[in-house]
């Protein structure tokens, strides 16, 4: 396992606020030379720490206007249960992410759609024509005043 000192801790911040920094930016930044904040930042990638770099992507300006956070509850507690449930999540191009949770409910949802009668049409011919489903609970988001997915 590598050693997060706190050099490693601030380039793995640095680089979670701003992906693209070229490396002798991001070497000026956090105080080293950029050999040795090269090596860092590879080590941190062979480590897994860093899995990958993405772009962040306005989807209000793809038409996604509304961010529903989805609280599913399943019929049974069986594996294949959970499964089927998780493999209609993976084809549902509104669920951006399915999260198996503890609690009274065993999904969390997070849907983005158009509009309200897009999420209308994902809750009535997605979520309600599974077997496994029992409950839906729909949170409608007003805003994010913090949001740190990259």
């Amino acid at each position: 396992m590598i050693s997060l000192d706190d050099m490693n801790r601030r380039i793995l911040h640095t680089l979670e606020n701003e992906g693209r920094l070229s490396n002798v930016d991001l070497a000026a930044r956090v105080g080293l030379s950029p050999s040795a904040c090269l090596r860092r930042v590879q080590e941190l990638e062979r480590s897994g720490i860093i899995s990958g770099y993405r772009a962040i992507i306005d989807r209000s300006k793809l038409g996604s206007a509304i961010t529903i956070f989805v609280m599913v509850g399943l019929a049974a507690h069986l594996k294949k249960d959970a499964r089927a449930f998780e493999q209609a999540m993976d084809r549902a191009p509104e669920v951006r992410e399915c999260h198996n949770i503890t609690g009274n409910v065993e999904y969390l949802l997070r849907v983005e759609v158009a509009d309200l009668a897009a999420y209308k049409a994902f809750h009535a011919d997605t979520l309600g024509v599974l077997p496994q489903v029992a409950s839906i609970t729909s949170y409608i988001s007003l805003g994010s005043s913090k949001d740190m997915r990259a």
